[in-house]
């Protein structure tokens, strides 16, 4: 069995990383790079657009958060799009403030972010705020990867708090007292802005250890009839990995 994809989405994956923990990345990248490097937004469905956080591409040198110009939220960041956003935007040079399960700190941390703070700590949004003011760096703004009504009310308390910025949502933005100054935007995960990305960055970031195959898969059956048990297991929530069934 095989799966036919553009030449322009796909990468080779080094021998020295099994396919189950390369199937991670795919998806995550294409929507990471979507809501991350878009330069103007567009629509995504009736009434929603695109977000436009105007991002440079990742590249192969080595940024440190020392050296980075800007700084961005990563919302859900041990999701397996969170992660991925946060690896892409590191690689871009831009220095990520993670908000996570304090269980999965460690994670955020090997995808690059900075800092990372408990989604649970009622403190958060102090926290945080103070944290992108100490940078002292320019606000982005937030790539939500959860996208749920409690993580829109953070989002939004945030960015009130910082004077406005971008949201990028991987479900449709909230509608309800979003400020003036906050550009909203969900993630369409379909665009050819990724293309460069996998042309030129993913192989060699793989290669040398820069982009990671995170989170780590949890392989739940071979054959498709262990679909529906993954699917269930997504229905009741997993955390910190990505489910894979092998053909």
């Amino acid at each position: 069995m095989y799966t036919v994809v553009q030449a322009d989405k796909a990468a080779i994956l080094p021998d020295h990383i099994p396919f189950t923990d390369g199937a991670v990345l795919p998806f995550a990248i294409e929507a990471a790079v979507c809501g991350l490097c878009v330069q103007e937004p567009g629509p995504c469905m009736p009434g929603v657009m695109t977000p436009a956080l105007i991002m440079r591409y990742p590249s192969n040198q080595n940024y440190s958060s020392m050296a980075a110009d800007r700084v961005l939220i990563v919302n859900g960041a041990s999701s397996s799009v969170g992660s991925m956003a946060t690896q892409i935007a590191t690689a871009a040079g831009i220095n990520v403030i993670a908000i996570s399960g304090a269980q999965n700190f460690e994670l955020a941390r090997k995808s690059g972010a900075s800092q990372v703070f408990d989604r649970r700590d009622p403190t958060l949004i102090a926290k945080i705020v103070e944290a992108v003011q100490n940078t002292e760096l320019g606000f982005v703004g937030i790539f939500d990867a959860i996208s749920t009504p409690e993580n829109y009310e953070q989002d939004l308390a945030i960015l009130r708090n910082l004077g406005g910025g971008h949201l990028a949502c991987t479900h449709p933005p909230p509608t309800e007292d979003v400020p003036s100054s906050v550009k909203t935007g969900m993630i369409f995960a379909v665009n050819d802005v990724v293309a460069p990305v996998f042309r030129g960055f993913v192989t060699p970031a793989l290669q040398s250890g820069q982009l990671k195959c995170l989170p780590e898969p949890t392989v739940v059956g071979r054959g498709l009839e262990f679909v529906n048990e993954a699917l269930k297991m997504s229905k009741a929530g997993v955390s910190a990995t990505k489910l894979v069934v092998e053909l």
